[in-house]
Order: structure tokens, then C-alpha cells, then sequence
């Protein structure tokens, strides 16, 4: 009976791994525009580290570390004469965790493909689609922005397994997305929410049971300053609430999510093609999910013209 409710604790962990890379996002400037025809291939180095806390009536305790690579590429375009674009990325996570219960404890190594995301933005104020010699002539103010992010079930997943990269499930996030400039200051705001399909064989005892998602709203901020073209820095922050799941008909109100995280980036221009981007955020307020550190280094090579 002990190995039983100590599998089903355990499993929280594959609840807490969904949702690393889509929730808790930080990205400054998403709804900025760029010129026509625009092009950028990015590798993403991202690290985290640190705890994995639940509340309920059972004291869990787990840390992780782990390492995710991304690589994604970005592409520009006009949709009815509004400046939009498309990115699509796709991880690779290699970690450790431990989970401890009454004394029991245990560990697990995990490498694999990370679902892939691809993201649609397109700016409805303030960003018409512009060639390049329009774009250096044009000034900010106000940019309104819509975009929906989609997740698909392609990761590492298995039902038999207590943690995994993948979701199983599609997910899918509706934005909405304000940016203002005042000189060399900008002031951006998303509002949006995390929709998730059932995942018809998540991990449970004795074997694989259906688990449904309740959406997850998010909101994020940031404010920045321009150094010069290219090189810019921000402070960075977001706050996200719900998510409480059902697995197999039970829903558990001890998993909503009230959660956000601080932040800085910074981003430094190399060359005319390449540029460099620096992050840091930690978890300030946590009553479920993950509360760890993370430090992602980013390299990025744009150029306008065919991909």
C-alpha cells in the first residue's frame, strides 16, 4: 500500500513537466515588427534549476535540473497589410530529478525531444507590413497585436513513465499583446490563456488513466530600454492562475496554479546578421508548480530575403 500511494505522488512530477515550457514563458518585445521578408534562425541554450513544489495532504518534495537546446526559425510576412509572422520551435531536454516522500526517495535521468510550438502573431495596430527601406524610416507608438501559439504532442512520452517531455495532448494559447514606445523606453502587455485537449493515457495506478486540464490564464509584462540598434535591455515578469486537472473523472483542487516569476534580459548586436540574448527569471510566487532558477543564452542569425 506504502509503493501505491507513494507511485501516485510521484506522478505529480509529470504534471509539473508540462507545462516548463508554455506557462511560465518570459519573452520581452514578442510583438514588435520587422521588415518584410525577414528571416532569423535561433539556438537556444536554456538551463533551470530547482524545485518542483506541490501543496495537498501529502509532503512532497522534488528538484530538477536540466538543460533544454532550441532551435527555432522565424519568418515575417503581410496578412491583409498588417506586418505578421510565424515561429516555430523545437526543444530537446536532457535532466535529473528527485522526489522524496516520508523518507522514501527517488531519481530519474530523462533525455528526449520536447513537444514542438509554433507561434502566429499578427499586429492589428501600429505595425503595418513594410520592405526594408520603408521599416528604417518608421517610428513606433502604439502597436495592438493578436497571436496564437500551438503546441503539438511530439515530444518524448510514456504512459508507464512518472516523468516526461512531452504532454500528450495539443495545447493551444490565444494572446492578446499591447507595446508602446516613449523614445528609448518600451512598455509591453500580453493577456491570454492556455486551452489543453484531454491526454487519454496519463500516468496512474494501476495503469493509464484520462487527465483533462482546466485553461490556464496568463500575464505577462516587461519594460525596456534601447541602447542603441540592436542592443537593449528589460525587466520582465508574469502571473498565470488555474490549471486544476481531473484524471480519471477525480478533479484535484489542490492543483491550481497561482504562480509568477521575475526576470531580466538582455540582448546585444554582434554584427548585421548575428546578435546575442542573455535571460534570468526565479520563481517569486509559487503555490503549485515549479519554483526554480533559470538561465537561457541565446544566438541568432536574421537576414531579409528568401529562407
Amino acid at each position: 500500500m506504502l509503493l501505491l500511494r507513494r507511485s501516485r505522488w510521484l506522478a505529480i512530477l509529470a504534471i509539473a513537466l508540462s507545462h516548463f515550457v508554455s506557462a511560465q514563458d518570459l519573452a520581452p518585445r514578442a510583438y514588435l515588427i520587422t521588415p518584410l521578408r525577414s528571416n532569423a534562425v535561433t539556438l537556444v541554450w536554456s538551463f533551470y534549476d530547482g524545485g518542483l513544489n506541490f501543496t495537498g495532504t501529502i509532503p512532497l518534495t522534488a528538484t530538477g535540473t536540466y538543460n533544454v537546446p532550441i532551435v527555432s526559425y522565424y519568418h515575417s510576412l503581410s496578412v491583409l497589410g498588417r506586418s505578421a509572422n510565424i515561429t516555430a520551435s523545437l526543444p530537446y531536454g536532457v535532466g535529473t530529478f528527485n522526489a522524496a516522500a516520508l523518507g522514501k526517495g527517488g531519481s530519474a535521468y530523462r533525455s528526449g525531444l520536447v513537444d514542438l510550438g509554433v507561434r502566429f502573431s499578427v499586429n492589428l495596430k501600429g505595425g503595418p507590413a513594410m520592405p526594408v527601406d520603408q521599416f528604417l524610416k518608421w517610428k513606433q507608438k502604439t502597436i495592438l497585436g493578436a497571436s496564437l501559439r500551438v503546441i503539438a504532442p511530439t515530444g518524448q512520452y510514456s504512459p508507464t513513465q512518472l516523468i516526461n517531455w512531452g504532454i500528450n495532448r495539443w495545447a493551444f494559447k490565444p494572446e492578446f499583446g499591447y507595446s508602446r514606445s516613449w523614445g528609448t523606453w518600451i512598455v509591453d502587455g500580453y493577456g491570454g490563456a492556455w486551452f489543453y485537449t484531454t491526454n487519454s493515457a496519463d500516468f496512474h495506478i494501476p495503469g493509464p488513466a484520462p487527465q483533462t486540464e482546466e485553461p490556464i490564464g496568463s500575464f505577462e509584462g516587461h519594460l525596456s530600454r534601447d541602447f542603441g540598434r540592436g542592443t537593449w535591455a528589460s525587466l520582465d515578469g508574469n502571473f498565470w492562475w488555474g490549471g486544476v486537472t481531473t484524471v480519471n473523472g477525480i478533479r484535484n483542487p489542490d492543483t491550481r496554479q497561482t504562480s509568477s516569476r521575475l526576470g531580466g534580459t538582455a540582448a546585444f548586436r554582434l554584427s548585421k546578421h548575428q546578435s546575442l540574448k542573455i535571460s534570468y527569471s526565479g520563481g517569486t510566487y509559487v503555490r503549485f508548480g515549479g519554483n526554480y532558477q533559470n538561465v537561457a543564452l541565446a544566438w541568432q542569425y536574421s537576414w531579409i530575403g528568401k529562407p
